[in-house]
């Protein structure tokens, strides 16, 4: 099931980054240093006495050269499509502007929640400014500093008690998978080719995400599958064509909701860098992934394309080095009938477990071929190692100190896992803590 979104929206410099970085604190977790993950923070996860939710800053929302009331508009517009509560940010030092009451016009028109925070009451004196706001029609106004955090757990009660209280349907357990990528990279031919290859399409199910479809389907052998379909943009005019990032969210959200991502890669037109930017937020976010290289039939070939391409991919993805590749071609259903198996696979390697006493064995194994490291004379001690997680496996190393274990070294000691157990189609996460 889905976790709720929450979209701060406002004019510019009310502090809308500000309160968004303040609300995601410290759980904006970047997985690995590595060039290529993305560092998008239009986007992320937090959670409020144990609620959990989605964040957008529509702020990270480039919309080119438009005028900044335009850019608002374009950005209200995308909060009101994709959230379920909506936070005006707004400044108790200018009072109401007139960009603040077109952006208020705008939300007049959803029957979602809206809460208005005034942003910037630094000191006490400021809060009997606050009551101006209610000619914004939406309310009490919430008093918060984004700078000192005062406020914002006021504010996120309130956000809290405004998630919608109906729940979402719930699918069964079928095995979740969603196909990301640039635009035109051939997704809605691939999915429409994978449900028409033989499988009996079980019936169309409105997902918790507006405007998608999600689609569950039986394979011949009774395996069951559901297709997220990330094509939803189904606006009229230029603003969401224009607008990149929008396309990037609503394939995050759909992340979100899988158990298994298929990155779909353009044959003609190469790797591009948004393609890098949506794996890398599948490939933080855990989930299971396959590189499908499509159009391949339109490709010349000859005994060294596949293997040129497929090496280019692992350069430019590097951090994706578990994820296999598969060339296809929606057209000639080229290869499609082995995805059924392949996400099957992936998704029964991230819900693998490995017994502490197995594990322990790999991992003293592993140092005894490449002894841990020393720094300033002090060697890294690497006691036991427990799994603590699946989806995707987390493994917690216990050690004498976490500052002496290497990227490099860490980086060994999960090929060693990956030779030990088939990990194919995963990323595996190692928590490093020191032993009390």
């Amino acid at each position: 099931m889905s976790n709720p979104v929450v979209a701060i929206v406002g004019r510019p410099n009310v502090g809308k980054s500000t309160i968004f970085n303040r609300i995601a604190g410290e759980r904006i977790s970047i997985v690995e240093d590595t060039p290529g993950v993305t560092r998008d923070r239009i986007y992320t996860h937090s959670e409020w006495l144990g609620q959990k939710f989605s964040l957008i800053d529509t702020g990270g929302i480039e919309m080119g050269t438009e005028p900044f009331l335009t850019q608002i508009k374009e950005q209200a517009e995308i909060a009101i499509d994709e959230a379920d509560v909506i936070v005006l940010i707004v400044s108790v030092r200018e009072g109401v502007t007139e960009a603040d009451e077109k952006v208020a016009q705008i939300l007049y028109q959803t029957d979602k929640p809206v809460i208005v925070a005034v942003n910037k009451v630094d000191n006490p004196e400021l809060r009997a400014d606050i009551y101006d706001f209610y000619s914004l029609g939406f309310g009490d106004p919430i008093p918060i500093s984004g700078v000192h955090g005062i406020g914002i757990g006021d504010l996120l009660e309130k956000v809290c008690q405004s998630f919608p209280k109906e729940k979402h349907l719930e699918l069964d357990q079928s095995i979740k998978f969603s196909l990301i990528g640039r635009p035109n990279v051939g997704k809605s031919s691939l999915v429409n080719a994978i449900l028409g290859q033989n499988r009996v399409i079980v019936s169309k199910i409105e997902g918790t995400t507006r405007d998608a479809i999600d689609t569950p389907f039986k394979t011949e052998n009774g395996e069951c599958f559901t297709v997220i379909d990330t094509a939803g943009i189904r606006k009229k005019g230029k603003v969401y064509e224009n607008t990149e990032k929008y396309s990037v969210l609503r394939a995050l959200r759909a992340i979100d909701r899988s158990d298994v991502v298929l990155v779909v890669l353009d044959a003609e037109t190469g790797i591009r860098e948004q393609d890098k930017k949506v794996a890398g937020y599948a490939h933080e976010a855990g989930r299971g992934i396959i590189i499908l290289v499509n159009k391949w039939d339109l490709i010349k070939k000859d005994n060294y394309t596949l293997v040129e391409f497929e090496k280019l991919i692992r350069q430019e993805f590097q951090y994706l080095d578990y994820a296999p590749v598969v060339f296809v071609s929606a057209k000639t259903k080229q290869r499609l009938s082995q995805l059924p198996e392949l996400i099957k696979q992936v998704s029964i390697n991230q819900q693998q477990r490995i017994k502490s006493s197995v594990l322990n064995d790999v991992l003293l194994d592993a140092i005894g071929r490449n002894p841990t490291p020393t720094e300033n004379g002090k060697r890294l001690r690497i006691y036991y190692g427990t799994q603590v997680a699946v989806k995707p496996p987390t493994f917690v190393i216990f050690v004498n100190d976490p500052d002496l274990m290497h990227f490099s070294y860490e980086r060994y000691l999960q090929n060693q896992l990956r030779e030990a157990f088939d990990f194919t189609g995963t990323p595996l996460h190692l928590i490093k803590r020191r032993r009390n």
